[in-house]
């Protein structure tokens, strides 16, 4: 027995993917999730085939399909997320050495579920009636042997990646010959329609996928959560009748100080209250501890972190680490003020780079975190850039700098030029020196996206995760490459 025995047959492949993620649950939670991903990658090559509303892009891979703004507008916002989590965990179970737990595997089959019924009810006859997931019907667990080692799931990765792609092509080239095909895709769109105009009565569960997710997040940037201070937090002080509050989490520094107080429960049902609640735990956490955390509010899918001594709330796509939360902690109180009388004039002694550095320094220091520099050619845009750097990093205003550029060529000048002007910043070339660390990282579009989701260590942390850069600077950011890479970019963590 299986909770996917529903599936009709016109979803095979997408039945047999979920069945084997199934299977491998109790056992090897890893290969679960594996199997969960490349079932999902089946469901959703199912839909660009078959629904008249998308259109294959150019770009094949899961992450672009998901983002395309057509499959989008086509499926439920709750589904998307789902689709985005299984992508994730099965993209994490394979590159990252963590261990994966059982409870990881659980969740994303059961997300899986809640597709495969949207996918039933939406483009099968009769309409199904909801479906619920039965613990029970999970298969057995498998022997130890049956086990698939993590380098050995790598393996298969590129394996079947490459097995799809000459599939999908060949099967496109066949399609758009075939007019029974077209036929079938109106059929479908009929059916779709019919749908719609039927209350969808299933428990997609949409509270415990919010609830996982933030969960995740907070522990992807390294935090265990394994100490009971660490969730529904007391606090005292609130300005209730009892006079206390729980904090839905809170993450503690070596000293034992807060360093972030997270709220969910409130943000879940509005953003704006999530703020509010949030900063009266920070209130709260500050009386009691004597440091005023770093507050985020998040509903799951979306999250913001609000450094209220410093800037207004921002949006970012994940949660810092330690280290990273405690350099905003300390920043507060080392930085200095930023004056012109800092820039080195022996990088950028022009009078107009000095104003163009002044004018940014003026910006920064009025709690705005974006500026432009349009500068002509010629006029010395990277010298600027540079001496921008020793100025904000000798008045501890930031850290590490992650330089980005179109070209391998312009990133093999500009690491060349910071390491002649400003040696002591440890410049990186990430092109050729992909391991090497330092405070300036000089890179090209592709190469960052390449490397987003490395992992170090045993546990599995990225190495380039939320927060790890200070500043971000995007040489040429007028050009289409910029654009065509951004929200790539902000999707893969880096910008934030």
């Amino acid at each position: 027995m299986s909770n996917f025995a529903f599936l009709p047959n016109q979803f095979q492949d997408f039945k047999q993917a979920a069945q084997k993620a199934e299977s491998h649950i109790h056992g090897d939670p890893r290969a679960a999730c594996f199997h969960a991903r490349f079932a999902l990658e089946a469901a959703v090559h199912w839909l660009y085939r078959y629904d008249n509303t998308l259109r294959m892009p150019y770009d094949h891979s899961l992450n672009s399909l998901l983002h395309e703004p057509d499959f989008q507008n086509l499926i439920p916002q709750q589904l998307f997320h789902k689709a985005k989590a299984i992508q994730r965990i099965g993209n994490q179970a394979v590159h990252n050495p963590a261990p994966v737990r059982q409870l990881d595997a659980l969740q994303m089959i059961k997300e899986l579920h809640h597709i495969a019924y949207w996918l039933t009810r939406n483009y099968t006859r009769p309409l199904p009636p909801a479906i619920d997931w039965d613990d029970a019907l999970v298969p057995r667990p498998l022997s130890p042997d049956a086990v698939v080692p993590r380098k050995q799931l790598e393996a298969l990765e590129k394996q079947l990646a490459t097995e799809s792609e000459k599939a999908l092509k060949q099967q496109q080239t066949a399609d758009a010959l075939n007019q029974e095909l077209q036929t079938l895709r109106q059929q479908l769109a009929d059916l779709h329609q019919q749908a719609a105009q039927q209350t969808d009565t299933h428990d997609y569960s949409e509270a415990d996928t919010r609830a996982y997710l933030i969960d995740v997040e907070i522990r992807r940037a390294g935090w265990s959560l394994n100490q009971k201070r660490d969730r529904e937090y007391e606090v005292t002080g609130m300005p209730n009748n009892q006079g206390i509050g729980y904090a839905d989490y809170v993450l503690w520094g070596d000293d034992g100080k807060p360093l972030a107080v997270i709220e969910a429960k409130r943000t879940t049902a509005d953003p704006a209250k999530g703020q509010q609640q949030a900063k009266l735990y920070a209130d709260c956490l500050e009386q009691m501890h004597g440091q005023r955390p770093i507050i985020y509010y998040t509903n799951g899918y979306d999250t913001w972190l609000w450094d209220d001594t410093q800037y207004p709330p921002r949006q970012v796509s994940g949660f810092y680490n330690k280290a990273a939360l405690s350099s905003l902690i300390l920043r507060r109180s080392n930085r200095q003020p930023l004056d012109t009388k800092l820039v080195n004039a022996e990088i950028a002694g022009r009078y107009y780079q000095k104003r163009a550095i002044g004018s940014i320094c003026k910006q920064f220091a009025q709690s705005r975190r974006k500026a432009l520099l349009v500068m002509a050619t010629g006029t010395g845009k990277t010298r600027t850039a540079i001496a921008l750097v020793d100025a904000l990093q000798r008045t501890n205003w930031i850290k590490r700098v992650l330089f980005l550029a179109d070209r391998v060529s312009l990133v093999k000048q500009t690491a060349n030029a910071f390491k002649k002007h400003l040696p002591d910043s440890s410049p990186v070339n990430l092109v050729t020196e992909k391991d090497t660390e330092g405070r300036v990282y000089v890179c090209t579009y592709p190469t960052m996206m390449g490397l987003i989701n490395e992992t170090q260590g045993k546990s599995g942390e990225a190495r380039f995760g939320v927060g790890y850069f200070d500043l971000i600077i995007i040489d040429e950011a007028h050009r289409s490459v910029y654009q065509k890479n951004r929200k790539a970019l902000k999707r893969g963590r880096v910008l934030h």
